[in-house]
């Protein structure tokens, strides 16, 4: 998908907070999810668009809170099916454990 200047300003917003508050952060506590919250949302945002992307990245920092989900968590291949006007329905806000696929040529 080709980024607009939305996306672009999205993407550049999370980068200064993984490169100055995300270290920081680490000190206190360790993220939950492979990948990150904030990598998931930039991956999301530069492959569904601002909007859609950006309800997927909230929902996944919805999720990341005490008794939240956990575990391996990437960005849907497949751009959501659900209405513009109906973006709570985007991202998946309660999903438990995720094991990260087999990878058997890496081993």
């Amino acid at each position: 998908m080709a980024q607009g200047w939305p996306s672009q300003a999205l993407i550049v917003f999370i980068k200064v907070y993984q490169a100055t508050l995300s270290p920081a952060l680490r000190l206190i506590s360790r993220c939950r999810h492979m990948p990150s919250c904030s990598a998931f949302a930039c991956e999301a945002i530069a492959t569904h668009g601002a909007w859609a992307g950006g309800w997927m990245g909230l929902a996944r920092l919805c999720r990341c809170r005490p008794g939240g989900s956990w575990g391996y968590d990437p960005v849907p291949a497949d751009p959501p099916s659900a209405p513009w006007h109906a973006p709570w329905t985007y991202g998946d806000w309660r999903s438990g454990y995720r094991a990260p696929p087999d990878n058997p040529a890496g081993q």
